[in-house]
């Protein structure tokens, strides 16, 4: 069963979203500040966090770097509470490493269908699918596991989405605009570095192969072919 983190200092929402929640079959934990929300996934470590932006003693973007931080809590689900409008947040919020968004004011029936969509997008797929391979590197799609020279590496839910993106469409270059309506969600008319931060990233992760991740200058990116010549 699906162990949700709300964290949000707004009391009645905090409680009206987590018995939603519990009412929808999931197990459900609430932290009001930031500090209280790390010792919380310290203790028990959540599938998803629900993170407001504005929290009292320290900003949802530390706490979503925080987590980024500690290895027990790398590859959770962050999705961030932001305010209508506030797209640089959202902007920021991917630039630490959150998976996605959800706009306030919102349905709270809305919002439990979203984030129960999102643990399904980040859990491991129940189908064959077939792993993608590209010289060393390995993405299992079904286990949701990723491999250089058969040792394991982490990857955020999104760094995930974003290989798997680019190794699905081996050779062809992705533009920053479809990346961003594709793999973030966003916007394509946004002016954002997000993209080139979490390339950076995952480049390198990428170890020995971190070359075929290419960058094409004032386009955007793509996973080069070895055996393409």
């Amino acid at each position: 069963m699906p162990h949700v983190l709300i964290v949000d200092d707004e009391r009645d929402l905090a409680e009206l979203i987590d018995f939603n929640l519990r009412g929808s079959g999931l197990t459900t934990h609430v932290a009001h500040t930031g500090d209280a929300a790390l010792a919380a996934a310290r203790e028990q470590n959540p599938d998803l966090v629900l993170l407001d932006l504005m929290l009292p003693d320290m900003s949802g973007i530390d706490v979503c770097r925080q987590l980024r931080a500690s290895p027990q809590s790398r590859g959770v689900l962050i999705v961030m509470l932001t305010a209508k409008g506030e797209e640089s947040d959202r902007i920021r919020g991917f630039e630490v490493g959150a998976d996605d968004y959800v706009v306030k004011p919102f349905s709270v029936r809305e919002l439990v269908l979203r984030l129960k969509a999102i643990l399904r997008r980040g859990a491991p797929a129940t189908g064959n699918a077939a792993p993608l391979t590209l010289g060393p590197l390995r993405l299992d799609v079904a286990s949701h596991r990723f491999f250089v020279d058969e040792r394991e590496v982490a990857l955020t839910a999104l760094e995930f989405r974003l290989l798997e993106h680019l190794l699905a469409r081996l050779g062809r270059v992705q533009t920053r605009e479809q990346l961003l309506e594709e793999v973030w969600g966003l916007s394509s008319s946004l002016e954002t570095r997000t993209i080139d931060t979490h390339v950076m990233r995952l480049r390198d992760k990428l170890g020995p192969a971190r070359a075929l991740l290419e960058t094409v200058r004032g386009v955007g990116y793509r996973m080069l072919d070895p055996a393409a010549g």
